[in-house]
């Protein structure tokens, strides 16, 4: 599951470098909107396991 978090992480640095550069609001809302779901896959894949998950 580690190359999943890292993944999503090496993905969340290049669309916060591309937002830096984005120049048309349309461009910085679809940035956004993707950095949005890449935190909400992180925060879920760093839950705890439930008890007696394997």
């Amino acid at each position: 599951m580690s190359t999943v978090i890292e993944n999503l992480l090496s993905r969340k640095q290049q669309l916060v470098e591309q937002l830096e550069k984005a120049q048309s609001i349309e461009e910085r809302d679809r940035i956004e909107q993707q950095l949005e779901q890449i935190n909400t896959a992180l925060d879920f894949l760093d839950r705890p396991e439930p008890n007696g998950a394997q």
